[in-house]
């Protein structure tokens, strides 16, 4: 990962989180939070491909998770990739915030899951 797409922005500064990542650290929680921050329907349905659905439905969603390196981290690399790559193909404006000391372990997961 040489730089970031435009759709994403890395920061240590404090940010208000529509989603605590130490609170996402399965799919199942990330769901949960998510529908939750983005105001998903009631018969959102906990998957991917739901998710995908749901954001199509918002008018300008944007994502943003404070402490940002536990996103998805109980979870096989390969899920943060899928969410990365959902956000990606929606352009949604996404803030991933880590305190400073966390920023390298936030990094090297990126650049494991991005392009």
């Amino acid at each position: 990962m040489t730089s970031l797409p435009p759709w994403l922005t890395l920061t240590s500064d404090p940010v208000r989180a529509g989603v605590d990542g130490h609170a996402c650290r399965t799919r199942a929680a990330f769901f949960h939070e998510a529908a939750r921050a983005l105001g998903f329907p009631d018969y959102f349905g906990h998957n991917w491909d739901a998710f995908l659905d749901c954001l199509r439905d918002l008018d300008r969603p944007a994502l943003t998770v404070e402490r940002a390196d536990e996103l998805l981290s109980e979870e096989d690399p390969r899920q943060l990739a899928i969410l990365l790559e959902i956000l990606a193909r929606r352009k949604v404006p996404t803030t991933l915030a880590a305190a400073s000391d966390r920023m390298p372990a936030l990094r090297t997961r990126l650049a494991a899951t991005l392009p």
